[in-house]
């Protein structure tokens, strides 16, 4: 980003993510990202609600009227949940702590938005995640006649076998698997943490295969070890945006919009919610799936006893074994501007 010909709000978003995040609060790269997909979305907005391009935003935009008009756009047009909304809103109040710091004149207004409360009231949505059938549906829905195809079989194929957060899936680089038995995969997970995940040596000959034939018909690119394992049409990383784009090109009729169980929406981390949910059918511990899925807390992963209608009828079955019939377990088959563009780049 060329600062020279910034705006006043240009540099301090520049500073903000390229000081202030990380190097004063720490924050990892995961954070950050989240927050520039906040920041983003509202300079978007900021740019339609003013008509002006979003390099040409200055900080006397920055408002908390704005900032409240794009709150409510984000629920009503958006359709974002409450969660989402006050996840938003942190990423902005970090933001206006940030320009308190380095122009006083502001501290009224920028104060003004610090006290846009967070939103309460948020309605506890069930786990949704895809039954085992459903996500062989969603892979036989997969043409891998093509190099696309072959991609994103083999993405969807690791996401459920792992059970990884999709930032960690797109992170992964070629030198992070392991082809050769134990196939496993290394994870780089909230704060920086690694762990080793097993792979079914189904998933890992469609890696080794996408590895040494896609990577290489795709570009003129060599496959060396620091090379992104999935990447877009273009050669670069594919981005968790992506990773929803195509989840929504394959999801099985029956789970879009209006079809099939009422309210059920399903996002890239209900992926994660299946893998987790058909190891505890499976009977594994909750200390091992916890780990599997690096949690921080075993708190966490106890949510998914009480997301599972089949655990349910299992634990009745065990009060009342006359009037409902313990049901056969389920298992797992292990087989536009230079800001916005540099913001995108982070």
């Amino acid at each position: 980003m060329n600062n020279r010909k910034s705006t006043d709000f240009g540099k301090a978003i520049s500073r903000f993510f390229q000081e202030y995040l990380p190097a004063q609060r720490g924050m990892s790269v995961n954070t950050i990202r989240s927050y520039r997909d906040s920041i983003l979305l509202m300079l978007h907005f900021f740019s339609i609600d003013t008509g002006r391009k979003i390099e040409k935003l200055q900080l006397a935009d920055f408002t908390a009227a704005r900032i409240v008009q794009f709150l409510n756009y984000l629920e009503s047009h958006r359709g974002n949940c409450i969660a989402t909304r006050n996840a938003r809103l942190a990423a902005i109040h970090t933001l206006a702590r940030f320009l308190i710091s380095g122009n006083p004149e502001l501290i009224a207004p920028l104060q003004d938005i610090l006290g846009i409360e967070f939103k309460r009231g948020e309605i506890k949505h069930p786990i949704e995640y895809l039954e085992y059938t459903e996500m062989e549906e969603l892979l036989a829905g997969i043409d891998r006649s093509n190099w696309a195809g072959q991609r994103d079989y083999a993405l969807f194929a690791l996401m459920f076998n792992t059970g990884a957060r999709v930032q960690e899936i797109v992170n992964l680089k070629i030198r992070d698997v392991r082809f050769d038995p134990p196939h496993q995969v290394r994870l780089q997970g909230k704060g920086g943490k690694i762990r080793l995940c097993p792979i079914w040596p189904s998933t890992a000959k469609l890696l080794w295969k996408l590895v040494n034939t896609s990577h290489n018909t795709q570009t003129a690119i060599g496959v060396e070890g620091e090379d992104p394992l999935f990447r877009n049409q273009r050669g670069g990383n594919l981005t968790r945006f992506g990773v929803r784009y195509l989840l929504r090109k394959y999801l099985p009729p029956s789970l879009k919009q209006g079809v099939g169980v009422p309210g059920k929406r399903i996002h890239p981390h209900s992926i994660r919610h299946s893998t987790a949910i058909h190891l505890l059918k499976a009977g594994v511990d909750f200390a091992t799936i916890s780990q599997w899925l690096g949690h921080a807390s075993l708190q966490t992963t106890m949510r998914y006893a009480r997301a599972d209608l089949d655990l349910k009828r299992q634990a009745l079955s065990q009060v009342f074994p006359e009037t409902l019939g313990t049901p056969k377990a389920g298992h797992v088959r292990l087989d536009g501007s230079e800001l916005e563009r540099w913001l995108r780049r982070l």
